[in-house]
């Protein structure tokens, strides 16, 4: 029997370490600056070694079954039926501009199936070689998951194409009944949504598919649970029946939601008491934007840390004396018998992969994923059209892994930059922030161009995947060669905790060529104050001759 492999990344990762691990938000056309649909998902994990995945389109011959690995563990789970032809796709986008993202909530322990054997991350990938549009995508998801049985916890899906986007929930039923029990719901045009690690789908309409699709047995299956008792369905929640909201959810899930919604709508900072956990008022599925959203400024609410927020990570004694907005894990600690907790960022230093995937039913030189390894704040997005074949070395499967380092690996020289920051951030974010507008400010250029081009192609596919690989092969080195001298001259200029004095990115020498004295910049006065509270006069400067 001919045996088709989806290989879709080999690390290990127990289920626990995906808890609070991805953030999803949602753009539809009519809330976009340009109309396109853009979809943004931060794969986060300690494990996940970011890769940009490649499926080719293929023929393949009736009889013919693809094997299951598990996204998370590469274990085998099992094979199912090949269909006849599948579709291009590059990362989590497809040849039509279908783009699937997801964020883990878990919800109850008891329904997570142990024989099925189609997991989450395999049915993002599976789909998105099997389905043109978020419609389709829905219909294969679910009768996947019925035909093969659902082996993960709780999900929030994000799944549009040029013209739509859905939010779709799925949970399993146990290991004692086959299949998912789910709900899916379009995000009106115009609007933005956003999904973080716990289920946001509450009340939906019952007779509106053109809207909302969901699980025929659904609400009878959670009344049979006990988790729904009210006697009208159309007071179901799918939230509160399975994934009820906590103080953790919201304050290291919802938050995240929130601190993107606020940078779309102002008057989304009356939901600050919720994110904060105070608060049981739940905020909207979806919101209308107060302004079009682009595609750079939802790249940056990608790399948020709630600044500006009374969560602002940069303010609190956490964060040191360099103001660095991250914290170490784990997210709760213990103090003399009372549990505190690290506020869980959008921004994070643990992801492997991000990306924002813009959809363009309006522009013949078709969708791009602009696509990243690492954390998002340190990191820079590469444009990749669609309608790419051949991936990047440095974004590449098996260029490195987890734990092989590689000078030609995205993901570890984006880490290298990252990691000198974290030590002293207040003195580096700003020489980071310094290559990274003028590599992206470059690179919008290069899509302009790029655009035309691939227009021309519009009707010649093999040419048109020529010039996007060319395309995605130069820009993918120009930014990570950029980031490793961005990298040496970090290390040179903030060396031994000095800075020593540069113009333009040239280091000032002295008239005989030496270096210019370096400048001392020790810590700022809070600092220095937290010192003396903690101390006292141990340190204090004692004069001898008094």
């Amino acid at each position: 029997m001919n045996l088709t492999k989806i290989t879709l990344c080999a690390f290990a990762m127990a289920f626990a370490t995906q808890a609070f691990s991805c953030t999803n938000f949602i753009v539809t056309k009519g809330a976009s600056a340009d109309g396109s649909t853009m979809v943004t998902y931060a794969a986060d994990s300690h494990v996940l070694y970011g890769e940009l995945y490649r499926f080719p389109a293929a023929n393949h011959k009736r009889g013919e079954k693809l094997a299951i690995r598990e996204w998370d563990t590469n274990k085998y789970l099992g094979e199912i039926a090949q269909v006849s032809h599948t579709y291009s796709v590059v990362g989590n986008v497809n040849e039509f501009q279908l783009t699937i993202g997801e964020t883990t909530f878990g919800g109850r322990d008891e329904l997570v199936d142990t024989t099925g054997i189609i997991d989450y991350g395999s049915l993002i990938y599976i789909t998105l070689q099997r389905a043109r549009n978020a419609r389709e995508a829905i219909r294969v998801m679910t009768s996947l998951v019925a035909a093969y049985g659902y082996c993960s916890g709780g999900e929030s899906f994000s799944i549009a194409d040029p013209n739509e986007a859905w939010i779709m929930e799925m949970v399993g039923k146990g290991s004692h009944e086959q299949g998912a029990l789910w709900v899916a719901v379009r995000i009106p045009d115009g609007y933005v949504s956003g999904h973080a690690n716990q289920a946001r789908i509450t009340t939906f309409p019952l007779n509106d598919p053109e809207n909302c699709l969901y699980a025929p047995d659904l609400i009878s299956f959670a009344r049979a649970k006990g988790y729904f008792n009210a006697e009208a369905d159309s007071l179901f929640s799918f939230a509160d029946a399975f994934n009820p909201l906590d103080f953790e959810a919201k304050r290291c899930c919802e938050a995240r939601v929130w601190s993107g919604f606020r940078k779309m709508n102002a008057e989304m900072d009356k939901y600050a008491d919720y994110a904060f956990g105070i608060s049981n008022e739940r905020m909207p599925l979806y919101i209308k934007p107060d302004h079009k959203i682009t595609r750079r400024e939802l790249t940056n609410i990608m790399r948020d840390h709630y600044e500006g927020t009374a969560m602002d990570m940069t303010q609190d004694v956490g964060a040191g004396p360099f103001g660095v907005p991250y914290r170490w894990r784990p997210l709760e600690y213990e103090v003399d018998g009372k549990t505190y907790l690290h506020e869980r960022a959008i921004a994070t230093q643990q992801t492997g992969f991000w990306f924002v995937s813009q959809m363009r039913s309006d522009n013949a030189a078709g969708g791009i994923i602009w696509f990243g390894c690492d954390d998002a704040n340190t990191s820079v997005l590469v444009p990749i059209y669609t309608s790419t074949t051949v991936v990047p070395i440095q974004f590449a499967q098996g260029t490195a892994d987890m734990l092989t380092f590689s000078w030609n690996s995205a993901f570890w020289v984006f880490n290298w930059v990252a990691n000198m920051a974290y030590s002293r951030y207040s003195h580096m974010i700003g020489d980071i922030r310094k290559c990274q507008v003028k590599l992206e400010d470059e690179l919008d250029q290069a899509v302009l161009e790029m655009d035309k081009r691939m227009a021309e192609l519009s009707k010649d596919k093999t040419m048109r995947a020529m010039v996007a690989n060319t395309f995605a092969a130069e820009q993918t080195n120009k930014v990570v060669d950029s980031w490793k001298s961005l990298g040496e001259f970090l290390m040179v200029k903030f060396n031994d905790g000095n800075v020593h004095p540069e113009h333009d990115g040239v280091f000032d020498r002295t008239k005989d060529g030496n270096p210019v004295s370096p400048q001392w910049p020790g810590y700022g006065d809070k600092y220095y104050r937290t010192i003396v509270e903690q101390t006292g006069d141990k340190f204090i400067f004692r004069d001898s001759k008094k």
